[in-house]
C-alpha cells in the first residue's frame, strides 16, 4: 500500500539524483495516478514536504519544488556546517572511535562515489555526493540530526544542480576522502577542520555569480531621465522658432561657460 511517507521518500531521492529541478510542478492528480493512490495520500505527502521547506504551494500553480536563492543557499550551508562540524566535535569530545564495520561502510560509500564520477549517470553521482553527509551523520551515531541533514542536503541540491560541474563534483569527492582519512587515522578534530573547509568553500564549487535581476531591463527603461535637482537643458541654438523667425535665443544661465 502506497503511503504519504513513501511518496515523500521517492520525491526526495529524485531531487538528490537531480531528476526533479527547482520549480517543478507536482500535480496531485498526476502523482495519484502514477503511484496508484488517492489524491488525499498525495496531499498528505505534499503537506509533509511543505513543512520541511522542500515543496511550496501556490493558489494558482498548486504544489511545486522550492526555488533556492543564493541567500537561501548561504543560510543552508551555514546550517549544515554547524550541524556537521558539531557532530564531529561531539564525537571527538567523547573520545569515540569508529569501529571497523563503520569504517568499511564509509569506505564503500567513497568507492561508489569514485565510480560515479566517471559514469555518465550524473544523477547517481549527485545522489551519492549528497548522501555521504547523511551516511556520515548516521555513522557518528545521531539519527535525528542525520534526518535533518538529509532535508538540508535536498535543499542545497535544488540550488547546486543549476551551477555545479563535473570538476566541482570531483573536488567534493576528494574533500570527502580527506574527512574520512582523518577519521580512519583516529583524528576527529582534523576531520572537523576538513569538513569545515569542505562546506565553507561551497561558493567556489558552484561558481555562484550575482543573481540576475528579472526587472533590470524594465528598471533601467523606467529610470528618471534626470536626477533630482538637475535642470533639463534648454533648446539648442540650432532649434528654430515656432514662428519661423530663425534660431531661438538661449537665455544665459548662471555659471555657464
Amino acid at each position: 500500500m502506497v503511503t504519504a511517507a513513501s511518496i515523500s521518500s521517492r520525491i526526495i531521492d529524485a531531487i538528490l539524483a537531480e531528476q526533479l529541478p527547482p520549480n517543478a510542478r507536482l500535480g496531485e492528480q498526476e502523482l495519484a495516478k502514477l503511484f496508484g493512490c488517492s489524491r488525499t495520500v498525495v496531499r498528505e505527502a505534499m503537506i509533509e514536504l511543505s513543512a520541511r521547506g522542500i515543496v511550496t504551494v501556490s493558489s494558482r500553480r498548486g504544489w511545486y519544488l522550492t526555488e533556492i536563492s543564493a541567500a537561501d543557499a548561504r543560510a543552508l550551508y551555514e546550517a549544515r556546517e554547524v550541524i556537521e562540524t558539531g557532530l564531529l566535535r561531539s564525537f571527538a569530545r567523547r573520545g569515540a572511535q569508529l569501529d571497523m564495520a563503520t569504517l568499511y561502510r564509509l569506505r564503500g560509500h567513497l568507492e561508489q562515489q569514485k565510480a560515479a564520477l566517471g559514469d555518465a549517470n550524473v544523477g547517481r553521482r549527485s545522489y551519492l555526493l549528497g548522501d555521504f553527509h547523511v551516511c556520515l551523520a548516521e555513522c557518528l551515531g545521531n539519527r535525528i540530526l542525520a534526518a535533518k541533514l538529509r532535508d538540508l542536503t535536498v535543499l542545497t541540491t535544488l540550488f547546486t544542480m543549476r551551477h555545479q560541474t563535473s570538476g566541482d563534483a570531483e573536488r567534493s569527492y576528494k574533500e570527502h576522502v580527506a574527512v574520512f582519512q582523518a577519521l580512519e587515522a583516529g583524528d576527529p578534530a582534523a576531520a572537523e577542520r576538513r569538513m569545515c573547509n569542505h562546506l565553507g568553500t561551497w561558493e567556489e564549487k558552484v561558481h555562484m555569480v550575482r543573481e540576475v535581476d528579472a526587472l533590470e531591463s524594465l528598471r533601467q527603461a523606467l529610470a528618471p531621465v534626470t536626477e533630482p535637482g538637475v535642470e533639463v537643458a534648454g533648446p539648442k541654438a540650432s532649434d528654430e522658432r515656432k514662428d519661423g523667425r530663425g534660431p531661438a535665443e538661449i537665455p544665459a544661465t548662471k555659471g555657464a561657460k
